[in-house]
């Protein structure tokens, strides 16, 4: 009998050991396991973070009408969107999931702001959940600023619209097409106010697509929006409603930045020389753009900026668009690089009225050149 109780007492002994231990282990993985319940923000501007390295934001700036964002483990989804704004203003809010530095708000382990000259690559990837008894865009904002500054508003804001409903528009007006990151889009822009926008609008709706930010960020600075010395500041993805919207989802993002290497397509230096012919009220300019940097130029841009009252009525050996103000000539297909030391040369007839100028402000894929 006593040896029994003895066994008994070892054995007590043994399993409260163990309870010991597996309750320390339950501890540890508590302490380091990442939270799997859904986070849900209906603050104005609430925010929370996933995979340890983006902020989904509510981001409630334009109503006074309740939302509310739930935070999944790879993005977000609305769950409600009250109330309603008219479609020829600014939308209820900006629901979004981003990369960067937003009103202080930093993503964990961010290296953004980036000098722009100094990224050689910014890959993102999206997958959008849609509804059909809303109106609103899905769409990234992606903001430039000459400063590295992590607050405010920066100066130069793109935006891509991967989709569209309802009868609504980006700020300002249509100023062509281009394609970029191997797709076609409608080119808008203008201003709000506050800052500069350039929109690029997919004649129909984009579900998922993996692209470069660059490639829109140069696109930008070619067309004189920002400048090489310029800083990516954010990248984020998301929603801008104006009526309803519960039920959209981003179901997934990433967006890395990587620095340390030079601009592609980013010429060291370069010379623009710029003869015309000139008659009562009409012209032709022949345009010689020479790379004078050590490393070819793929994709080459030449942005310059008209005189008030000079239109181009047609172009050879480049694309000229828009018409007039800022223009940017790009190269056809059998002239889209210039190598190093060497030139491409393209020109132009157009319209004046007043008196006759040269146009100012010559920059190849952003960076100012010298004028011959």
């Amino acid at each position: 009998m006593r040896r029994l109780r003895h066994q008994t007492r070892a054995l007590r002994g043994l399993f409260a050991t163990l309870l010991t231990a597996l309750a320390v282990v339950a501890a540890l993985v508590t302490a380091t396991a990442p939270a799997q319940a859904d986070t849900t923000l209906c603050e104005q501007f609430g925010s929370t973070t996933i995979q340890g390295r983006y902020v989904v934001q509510n981001n409630r700036w334009g109503t006074s009408a309740t939302q509310c964002v739930t935070a999944t483990d790879t993005g977000f989804r609305v769950t409600q969107a009250d109330g309603s704004v008219p479609t020829n203003g600014a939308p209820k809010s900006y629901p979004s999931v981003f990369n960067g530095c937003h009103y202080t708000n930093c993503s964990p382990g961010t290296n953004l702001p980036a000098r722009i000259s100094g990224i050689s690559a910014a890959p993102s990837s999206i997958s959008y959940g849609y509804v059909s008894d809303a109106v609103y865009n899905a769409s990234y904002d992606i903001w430039l600023d000459p400063t590295p500054r992590t607050d405010g508003v920066n100066r130069t804001e793109i935006m891509i619209w991967f989709n569209k409903v309802g009868p609504i528009q980006p700020i300002g007006s249509q100023v062509g097409t281009a394609t970029v990151g191997g797709r076609t889009w409608q080119v808008w822009s203008g201003s709000n106010g506050s800052n500069d926008v350039l929109s690029f609008v997919a004649p129909s709706a984009i579900g998922s697509w993996s692209f470069d930010v660059m490639d829109f960020v140069r696109e930008t600075v070619a067309r004189g929006m920002a400048g090489n010395d310029w800083y990516l500041t954010s990248v984020q993805a998301g929603f801008e409603p104006w009526q309803n919207g519960a039920g959209l989802a981003v179901n997934s993002f990433s967006s890395t930045v990587t620095t340390g290497g030079g601009t592609p397509g980013g010429p060291a230096a370069c010379t623009v020389s710029y003869a015309t012919n000139v008659w009562q009220g009409g012209f032709t300019a022949n345009v010689t753009v020479k790379n004078a940097g050590s490393s070819a130029v793929d994709g080459w841009k030449l942005a310059f900026t008209l005189p008030s009252g000079q239109r181009i009525t047609n172009a050879w050996n480049a694309s000229v668009t828009p018409s007039s103000g800022t223009v940017t000539a790009s190269g056809l297909n059998n002239n889209t690089q210039i190598a190093s030391g060497a030139s491409q040369n393209f020109g132009f007839q157009g319209t004046y009225s007043g008196t006759f100028a040269q146009p100012s402000g010559f920059s190849l894929n952003g960076t100012t050149c010298t004028t011959a």
